[in-house]
């Protein structure tokens, strides 16, 4: 099943992202959908939670052997993690205070890196931004393998090993393919995490820190929910080029796999989408979608057709401006 090679190349196409033209079309037809837009009140408690939880784990993880440790920071912080990491990616929406109020957003988005280890928040917000407003475009959508992923990981056992490495390739890859000026909202998110790293440390020792920290790229590399990485934009049919979930792991990952309905109305917080679903049905029923992220990561891994190359990719004329 390794011998095949996956992909050559990406999926070059000279038409406009197709979520711009579907907005219009919906927003034209269906009005009532503008009362869905704006931020979600619940978000920020649901945030809080999640990460008092993980605080409260600290104090039993540090006493525990390091087996158990690991297994915890698989099943129970990683997947913790990975629910505050699409908190995050709500947040860089401004879904949780409104853009009238940017920097509670920050704020809010900095306390749901806390868990997580490392600073990625506001460095997080500004490249995302960019592959929703260049979703394929050759010099800005960083969410696009590179060439060196397309061509290195093309084989059933490497493509295991890409999946398992993703969040290093997530982490890295703007550094090296767009890399921006450091901005003092990420200095500051910086601090803050260092901050708490050192306290986790000093007050619960090097078990809880590896518990956070490990959780985080165990919980978005092999693992369930990761699968919506692959899901979103991974080119399983010719021509689709971003794809939804419709499951029951939505529940823990803030229904980013409505993720058509999110490109479409990135204004509209991932609690209300199923319901931008129900009011415009033709628009989104009869697109290709999962019901298994599971099996999307198990496709991905062994179907010789499909790698890190199988994402479509155009040029955008603006996309040689200055910013």
């Amino acid at each position: 099943m390794g011998a095949r090679v996956s992909r050559e190349d990406y999926e070059w196409v000279y038409t406009e992202e197709p979520h711009a033209t579907r907005r219009k079309e919906i927003m034209a037809k269906y009005p009532q959908v503008k009362k869905l837009m704006g931020p979600d009140p619940n978000l920020k408690y649901k945030v809080l939670c999640l990460v008092t939880l993980q605080i409260l784990a600290m104090s039993v993880i540090s006493t525990q052997s390091w087996p158990i440790v690991f297994l915890m920071a698989y099943i129970f912080g990683g997947t913790i993690n990975h629910s505050l990491n699409l908190a995050i990616h709500e947040i860089a929406h401004n879904l949780a205070f409104g853009h009238g109020r940017p920097l509670a957003n920050r704020a809010l988005g900095m306390i749901a890196n806390l868990p997580i280890g490392v600073p990625i928040s506001v460095s997080f917000k500004k490249y995302h931004l960019e592959h929703h407003r260049y979703q394929g475009d050759v010099k800005k959508d960083v969410d696009i393998p590179s060439e060196f992923e397309g061509k290195m990981f093309n084989r059933t056992l490497l493509k295991l090993i890409w999946v398992i490495l993703q969040p290093y390739f997530y982490a890295f890859r703007p550094l090296f393919i767009r890399p921006m000026p450091v901005t003092l909202l990420e200095v500051i998110n910086f601090i803050v995490q260092v901050l708490f790293d050192v306290m986790v440390y000093k007050y619960f020792g090097v078990k809880a820190i590896f518990y956070f920290i490990q959780g985080t790229f165990l919980g978005t590399g092999l693992h369930p929910l990761s699968g919506h990485f692959i899901s979103e934009h991974y080119m399983f049919i010719k021509g689709q080029e971003t794809y939804s979930y419709y499951g029951p792991l939505n529940l823990l990952t803030f229904n980013v796999g409505y993720h058509n309905e999110h490109h479409d109305f990135p204004s509209i917080p991932g609690s209300r989408l199923p319901e931008l679903k129900k009011i415009a049905p033709e628009y989104y029923d009869n697109l290709p979608h999962y019901t298994s992220w599971v099996k999307v990561i198990y496709d991905f891994i062994m179907d010789p057709e499909i790698g890190p190359y199988s994402r479509v990719r155009r040029h955008i004329k603006d996309s040689d401006k200055t910013d």
